[in-house]
């Protein structure tokens, strides 16, 4: 059942006080801060969506058998709300986000929610929330998540599902800014495969994946990537973002869809790049070619991209072997002009071709 219910607004009445926001916003860091309120959604076999509430942030209220616990039926988003020059908010493709989770909900056998729903709910959030945006090189993080919530320890689909939105104020994603990140090539853990859920959205792909982000930290490294399960040769993605390289040539690589996550920033480079004149290919690259390349000089950048950093040049590449740099350690030309060119799309001061800003009033 796809039937999209009125909200109904509850404006907290405890809401952070001006001062304190203020001060928040100077330094949000990244997703410790939350904003007064919360957007819910309930869905349930035979009524579908229904009682859409605005409320004040709080915690939810869960049986000890809800589904989530037990089966790990919890899909969600991420995306940003931007304050543009002019003072006005836009979105960054939330179209987008809508369509990838309503495929991650249908992997994960959870119901489908109307597009124009999901973009409703995260309207009423910005809204309510607007004076949480940051100016500057801040954002609004906004996340929507939907988990199963029936009382039942059956194993089946649940019956009953909870959706909601949060949202943070967040500045940088890694310390330090913009300087290229060190990252781990892991040749112990998979985070995907083929028939698996490597393309959703659910928070199963990133609980299996923080071993191995937490022994790509302990070799001194800002994120691991991940090789094929089936090989262990060939790149597919790190952590929670999608890989590009970038040759001597000005193409571009980047590993296919299939088994990774189909990233919004991802899909946006490509157009840029390719608008631009440059080469893509989306096509299997092996760590070996990756090395090899780098050593004699065919590779220039590699950068890392999603929306919570944006993009990410890679300086360092470290592996069981050793290691190697990426562009002597800098940002590359490449990877600087298809971050500036996305970057002010998504802010506002560059001209939006594509249509992709959501502009709210």
């Amino acid at each position: 059942m796809e039937n999209n219910p009125e909200f109904r607004v509850s404006p907290n009445p405890k809401i952070v006080p001006e001062a304190e926001r203020t001060r928040f916003l100077e330094s949000p860091g990244f997703g410790r801060i939350f904003t007064d309120h919360m957007v819910t959604v309930t869905w349930e076999t035979g009524r579908g969506w229904h009682d859409a509430h605005v409320v004040e942030r709080k915690p939810f209220q869960l049986d000890p058998a809800s589904a989530v616990l037990h089966y790990a039926q919890e899909i969600f988003e991420g995306m940003k709300a931007y304050r543009t020059e002019s003072g006005s908010i836009s979105l960054f493709r939330p179209e987008e986000n809508a369509r990838r989770f309503q495929r991650s909900a249908e992997r994960l056998a959870m119901p489908r929610m109307p597009e124009e729903l999901f973009l409703e709910a995260i309207e009423q959030l910005v809204r309510i929330d607007r004076e949480w945006i940051p100016s500057g090189d801040g954002s609004l993080y906004l996340r929507p998540f939907m988990f199963a919530d029936e009382a039942f320890l059956g194993v089946r689909p649940a019956n009953r599902y909870t959706f909601c939105v949060i949202a943070s104020p967040v500045g940088a994603y890694f310390k330090g800014g913009a300087k290229p990140i060190t990252v781990w090539v892991s040749d112990t853990y998979s985070r995907a495969a083929p028939g698996g859920t490597g393309a959703a959205k659910c928070g199963g792909n990133y609980a299996a994946s923080l071993i191995a982000q937490a022994e790509a930290a302990g070799k001194g490294c800002d994120q691991v990537v991940f090789l094929d399960a089936a090989e262990r040769q060939w790149v597919e993605e790190l952590g929670g973002m999608n890989i590009f390289f970038v040759m001597a040539d000005g193409t571009l690589v980047t590993p296919p869809l299939g088994t990774i996550l189909p990233g919004i920033t991802r899909s946006s480079l490509i157009t840029l790049a390719r608008d631009a004149g440059r080469k893509v290919e989306e096509r299997a690259y092996s760590f070996t070619q990756w090395q090899n390349d780098a050593a004699s000089g065919r590779l220039r950048e590699a950068f890392a991209c999603g929306t919570a950093a944006v993009v990410a040049p890679i300086g360092t590449v470290r592996h069981a072997n050793g290691e190697f740099p990426i562009a002597g350690g800098e940002v590359g030309p490449v990877t600087q002009e298809l971050s500036e060119a996305l970057v002010g799309i998504q802010r506002g001061t560059r001209a939006d071709p594509y249509g992709w800003l959501r502009m709210i009033a």
